[in-house]
């Protein structure tokens, strides 16, 4: 159903339209919430594709080869064996058909037997209830809480830290 490719110049496009819809961005990083302009968002998403020490995917449908999002690895420890997860799907007529799912266990494949690490960790905004459900489902096991860790629609809400380990997740 998807699959992962290179982020290209080209794909930063649809980027400007998603990060501008308050409802997709809504759980996402915080530096989406400041993002006003083009321009903004090339310097992120140029700063973000030329980045080595993260490694980014665009997940594509596999059908018609649309770019949906992307997801990847970030805060990448060598001495720890270790990384962050993250993904963001942009294009809402997507979500809820799985493909958080796929690609978050895509990726962890990736993270386990390609980059051969131990445990990869995210957080994930208790109120993003379809998210955490995506995580669990590939595996992830909560962790602990971080208590009013993000500030969204006026209120502050705790992140739920979650991580699977290589032995956890076996060779699915």
């Amino acid at each position: 159903m998807i699959e992962f490719k290179t982020l290209e110049t080209a794909h930063v496009v649809a980027f400007h339209d998603w990060l501008r819809d308050p409802e997709v961005i809504k759980y996402s990083l915080s530096i989406f919430q400041k993002m006003e302009t083009n321009a903004q968002i090339d310097l992120w998403y140029f700063d973000l594709i030329e980045n080595s020490k993260s490694v980014n995917y665009g997940i594509f449908l596999k059908e018609n080869n649309q770019f949906v999002g992307y997801c990847g690895l970030c805060n990448l420890s060598e001495a720890n064996s270790s990384g962050e997860y993250f993904i963001f799907i942009g294009d809402k007529q997507q979500w809820g058909k799985g493909i958080s799912t796929q690609a978050t266990q895509k990726l962890l494949h990736i993270g386990f037997n390609q980059l051969n690490l131990n445990r990869i960790m995210l957080t994930v905004s208790q109120p993003n209830v379809g998210a955490a459900k995506s995580y669990l489902k590939a595996g992830f096991k909560e962790e602990g809480i971080l208590r009013e860790a993000c500030f969204r629609d006026d209120q502050f809400h705790d992140k739920i830290i979650m991580s699977v380990l290589k032995k956890e997740w076996g060779n699915r």
